[in-house]
C-alpha cells in the first residue's frame, strides 16, 4: 500500500522545464571542476617537479573540501534564496580556478583543489532546490535530470579537462573553467527560482542538527553508507585508471585518457531511466540493479585494460550502474523530510564523499602498490558490499515533514513519492 503526502511548492516557484535544463547544466560544471586535473596528472607531476603519487594526494584534497562545503555550504539553500546563494558559490569557485592556474607547489595545490572541492558542492546544492521544489510525484525524475548534469560534469571534466590540458596546458585549462563558472554565477539569480528561504530553523542549529539526524533516522544511515561505498568504488576506478593508463606500457596522454571518460556518458541515460523506474518501482530494485551491472564490471575491467573496447564497454556499465543508483538512493534521502531536504541531504553526502575522497586517494596509490588489477577486484569488493546491505536492509519508512522536524522517525508504513521498497 502506498500513501502520497503531497508537499506542494507555491505556484509561482513551481519547477519548469527550462529552469530544470539550467539547473543541470549548472550542476555539471559545478561538479565538473573537482576532476578536469585527473587525466592531467602526470603532465601536473612533471611541472611542480614531484611523484604522480604526491599529485593524486593533492588531488584528493578536492572531495576533502566538498565535504565541508556539504557540511557548510549546502544547508544555506534551504535557508536563503538559493539564486543568491549558489551565485556567491559560483563567483569563488571562479576565483579559486584562476588562483590554482597559478600555484607552484603541491601543498598550494592541494590548497586550492580543497576551495575548489567545498564550492562544487553547488552540485549538492542544486540537488536539494530540486527535492524542495519538485512535484512530489516526479521528485525522483526531476532529481535525475539534475544528477544527470552532475553525472555529466564528473566525466565531462576529464574529458574536457583532459583535451584542454594538451591544447592549453593544464594552467590555461584550469583558466577556462573558471571563466565558466563566472558566467553562470551572473546566471544564477535569474534563473532560479526566487523562493524565499525556510527560517523555522537556525543556520547554527541546523549544522549541529546534522549528527542526529543519523542517530534518528535509520533511513539516511543505511543510504549513507551504502552510498559512501560505491562511491569510494567509483572514485578508486577512475583515479586508478588515469594512473594505470599514464604508466608504461600504455603512457598515454592526457587528452587520451581523458576520452575514455567518454564510455561514462551512459551515466547520463542511466540516471533518467533510473529516476522514472524509482517513482515507478521503489528505490531498493533500482539501486540491486545498478550494483549488479556495477560489480561484475569492474572485475572485467581489471583484467581487460590492455583490450581498449573491452575497457570502454565495462566502463559504460560501470557507470551506468552506479549513477542509476545513486539516482534512487538520494531519492530516499530527499524524501524524507520534503519542506526542507537539504540538511538531509548534506548529512547524506557528507558521508557519501568521505567514500569518493577515500577512493581517490586509494586509486591513484593503489595501481602503483598492487597493480591494477588488484584495484579492481577491491573495488568490486566494496560494491558487493553495498548490495549486501541494500538486501538485509529493511523496508524504508520515510518520515513526514511534521515528524522529520521534530527529529523523531516515522512510524507509518507507508511513504510518500519517491516510492520506497
Amino acid at each position: 500500500m502506498r500513501i502520497e503526502i503531497s508537499v506542494e511548492a507555491p505556484a509561482d516557484t513551481r519547477l519548469r522545464g527550462p529552469v530544470i535544463l539550467f539547473m543541470s547544466v549548472a550542476a555539471a560544471l559545478g561538479t565538473s571542476t573537482i576532476y578536469p586535473m585527473q587525466p592531467a596528472i602526470a603532465d601536473v607531476a612533471d611541472t611542480l617537479g614531484t611523484r604522480i603519487t604526491a599529485v593524486g594526494l593533492a588531488l584528493a584534497c578536492g572531495p576533502i573540501g566538498y565535504l565541508i562545503g556539504l557540511a557548510l555550504l549546502v544547508p544555506l539553500v534551504d535557508r536563503y534564496a538559493p539564486g543568491r546563494v549558489l551565485a556567491v558559490q559560483f563567483g569563488i569557485l571562479a576565483g579559486a580556478l584562476a588562483a590554482g592556474a597559478a600555484v607552484g607547489t603541491v601543498p598550494a595545490l592541494g590548497a586550492v583543489i580543497a576551495l575548489v572541492g567545498a564550492c562544487s558542492a553547488v552540485g549538492a546544492g542544486l540537488s536539494s532546490v530540486a527535492g524542495r521544489l519538485a512535484d512530489p510525484r516526479r521528485r525522483a525524475t526531476v532529481l535525475g535530470t539534475v544528477t544527470a548534469g552532475i553525472s555529466v560534469g564528473i566525466l565531462a571534466g576529464r574529458i574536457i579537462g583532459g583535451w584542454l590540458a594538451d591544447e592549453l596546458g593544464w594552467r590555461g585549462m584550469l583558466l577556462v573553467f573558471a571563466a565558466a563558472c563566472g558566467l553562470v554565477a551572473v546566471c544564477c539569480p535569474v534563473a532560479l527560482p526566487a523562493t524565499p528561504g525556510n527560517a523555522e530553523r537556525g543556520y547554527l542549529s541546523t549544522l549541529r542538527s546534522l549528527p542526529g539526524l543519523f542517530v534518528h533516522h535509520p533511513p539516511l544511515r543505511v543510504a549513507a553508507l551504502r552510498g559512501a561505498l560505491w562511491f569510494f568504488a567509483f572514485c578508486a576506478v577512475w583515479a586508478g585508471l588515469a594512473v594505470a593508463l599514464s604508466e608504461p606500457p600504455y603512457s598515454y596522454s592526457a587528452e587520451r585518457i581523458g576520452l575514455y571518460a567518454l564510455a561514462g556518458l551512459s551515466g547520463i541515460l542511466a540516471t533518467q531511466i533510473a529516476g522514472a523506474r524509482t517513482d515507478r518501482d521503489g528505490a531498493r530494485r533500482v539501486i540491486l540493479a545498478g550494483l549488479a551491472l556495477a560489480g561484475p564490471a569492474a572485475i572485467v575491467a581489471g583484467f581487460g585494460l590492455a583490450n581498449t573496447f573491452a575497457t570502454l564497454v565495462c566502463l559504460a556499465v560501470f557507470d551506468a550502474g552506479l549513477f542509476a543508483a545513486q539516482v534512487a538512493n538520494q531519492s530516499t534521502v530527499l524524501a524524507i523530510d520534503p519542506t526542507a531536504p537539504a540538511r538531509f541531504n548534506s548529512a547524506y553526502m557528507l558521508v557519501y564523499f568521505i567514500g569518493g575522497s577515500l577512493g581517490t586517494a586509494f586509486g591513484a596509490a593503489a595501481v602503483e602498490w598492487f597493480g591494477w588489477a588488484a584495484t579492481a577486484l577491491i573495488t568490486a569488493a566494496a560494491i558487493g558490499v553495498a548490495a549486501m546491505i541494500t538486501v538485509l536492509a529493511p523496508p524504508t519508512p520515510v518520515s513526514t515533514p511534521t515528524t522529520a522536524r521534530r527529529g523523531s522517525p516515522s512510524k507509518s508504513p507507508t511513504a510518500p513519492a519517491p516510492s520506497l521498497p
